[in-house]
């Protein structure tokens, strides 16, 4: 089990990610808050640590070349985020079946019967990012986010 804020990250990551898929290609403002959850500021205007990590996590996906944004809103949102070709690529590519069939077994089960291009839609990566966070387990998130962007494609 990985540290609680590694597991925080990754949650982060993902809702990030899936929040600016659904609005793909528009620019949209990206909140801390929906992200991480609620948030108020200390008597000095400081925020919390965990609303700090998820706004650090922002940055960092920035910084990593997977979003793109215009402005930070101080340090509540990003300002006009949009997702980056190579991430949308990547979300939009179907993943390992061995990753399907341990992420999503039912949504494999289903492809089978279905037409090729839902079969497409259930193998994509976006689609095991929506299904890791309904789980709501932080082994299946952590699973999908390092096999989506850490570990090298299969050729």
């Amino acid at each position: 089990m990985a540290d609680i804020h590694i597991e925080e990250f990754y949650k982060d990551v993902a809702i990030a990610l899936v929040q600016l898929y659904g609005a793909f290609p528009r620019r949209v403002n990206l909140f801390v808050e929906d992200i991480a959850g609620p948030d108020e500021p200390d008597e000095f205007g400081l925020h919390s640590r965990r609303h700090m990590a998820c706004f650090g996590a922002l940055l960092w996906l920035a910084e990593e070349g997977l979003l793109r944004y215009v402005d930070t809103i101080r340090q509540e949102a990003l300002d006009q985020a949009v997702l980056t070709q190579a991430a949308f690529i990547r979300l939009s590519t179907p993943a390992p079946e061995t990753l399907v069939s341990e992420v999503a077994p039912q949504a494999l089960a289903s492809a089978a019967k279905a037409p090729p291009s839902v079969r497409a839609d259930y193998s994509s990566h976006i689609h095991l990012f929506r299904e890791a966070l309904r789980s709501g387990s932080s082994d299946r998130i952590t699973q999908v986010v390092q096999t989506t962007f850490f570990v090298p494609p299969e050729a």
